[in-house]
């Protein structure tokens, strides 16, 4: 194939993917129901992490945080966003194999491979990103922040675009900071990163880490900043486990 029958390819790639997340977005748009049910419910004391939390400590997590919409058309605008990011994730494995098809002609074996367990983790960690955020990190932040008050008298309201833009930033953050361990694999199977100045810059790593975890917090606020710290330094934790375990690969491999 010539250049500008790789360029056709790779149209044809990116037209498919366009149609499949267009495809995916207007189901979810019809699905109003049910995807906001699923949108909506840390907003809830019903939801199962509050639910969970009360059985295991014993501790009461009944709250309530009123959403409201201060604009007119906000609630349909809303609505479509969150379709489309909705339609973008469900398809998000397909887009990733179309991208992989149209490189993988290109690839020796060993290559081909090696971007199948990249492609394959990186897929499994972006959803695991999500996954606790959504189930652990937003909620915890949003009860915290919703229910805290500097006097009774004042009264929390947030607002649905409030809501809605923090859950769906800190997902996407969540999941791109998710694909630490993946690039550090990467990294060391191209040689270019070592377990040991990873051990040996801990310290350096934790204040690294707090202040990603502050420029990626959107509220700013402690708590949040501490939810997203923790399970980043875990990451960086399990990246040097990672690393130190392609470096043994290699090592019996040269030997």
């Amino acid at each position: 194939m010539d250049f500008w029958d790789h360029m056709e390819a790779l149209r044809s790639c990116l037209l498919k993917a366009v149609v499949a997340a267009a495809v995916a977005a207007v189901a979810a748009f019809c699905f109003k129901g049910p995807l906001f049910a699923v949108v909506l419910a840390p907003s809830t004391d019903a939801f199962v992490t509050y639910r969970l939390l009360a059985r295991v400590t014993g501790f009461k997590t009944e709250f309530h945080v009123a959403l409201f919409n201060p604009e007119l058309a906000q609630q349909f605008v809303v609505h479509m966003r969150v379709a489309l990011w909705a339609g973008v994730l469900a398809v998000s494995p397909y887009v990733v194999y179309l991208l992989f098809r149209f490189v993988s002609p290109g690839l020796y074996r060993h290559e081909r491979r090696s971007a199948v367990r990249a492609v394959t983790g990186g897929s499994v960690m972006f959803l695991a990103g999500v996954a606790l955020n959504y189930f652990l990190i937003f909620p915890l932040a949003f009860r915290f922040l919703g229910t805290y008050q500097v006097d009774p008298s004042v009264k929390n309201q947030i607002s649905l675009t409030s809501y809605v833009d923090m859950l769906l930033l800190l997902c996407l953050l969540m999941g791109v900071v998710f694909e630490l361990p993946v690039v550090a694999w990467l990294l060391a199977r191209v040689g270019l990163l070592r377990s040991q100045p990873m051990r040996s810059r801990r310290r350096q790593a934790v204040v690294a880490v707090l202040v990603a975890a502050a420029v990626i917090t959107p509220t700013g606020d402690a708590m949040t900043l501490a939810l997203v710290a923790l399970p980043v330094y875990a990451l960086y934790e399990a990246s040097i486990g990672v690393v130190r375990r392609e470096e043994r690969r290699q090592q019996r491999g040269a030997a």
